[in-house]
């Protein structure tokens, strides 16, 4: 019952429920996507994305800096039951449907950017001027 406990405590955190209905409505998201969707900082996405990667419900990939995650229950598993279940309670609510709609469009400005994909300029590094 300890492991039922613990997913049962993972879907207590509004946060982890977010994270958990956006990857679930796509094959992968970068953690930047999550954080701009959700508008936390890098770290708190990052604690809860460890979180319910060490409790089975997402797996990572790297890609360069970036890491990307997908939702990783086992067929038949307590968590693809719950996760039903999550889907279920969450798809008629208007805040989880603007959550999706906002994630679109983020991936939208993202693939439409000719910046996709690559970093942020550093703030910290050196400008270079122009030359005359």
């Amino acid at each position: 019952m300890k492991t039922e406990a613990r997913l049962f405590k993972s879907l207590a955190d509004e946060t982890r429920l977010k994270i958990l209905w956006l990857l679930s409505g796509a094959d992968e998201l970068c953690v930047c996507d999550i954080i701009d969707v959700l508008g936390i900082t890098q770290s708190k996405a990052s604690r809860h994305l460890r979180y319910l990667y060490h409790l089975g419900w997402v797996t990572d990939r790297r890609e360069g800096l970036w890491m990307n995650y997908r939702l990783s229950v086992a067929a038949g598993s307590n968590g693809e039951k719950l996760l039903k279940i999550l889907k279920e309670i969450l798809a008629p609510l208007p805040a989880a449907q603007a959550l999706r709609r906002h994630l679109e469009r983020c991936l939208e400005a993202k693939r439409q950017s000719d910046c996709a994909g690559r970093l942020p300029a550093d703030p910290m590094a050196p400008q270079r001027l122009p030359k005359p």
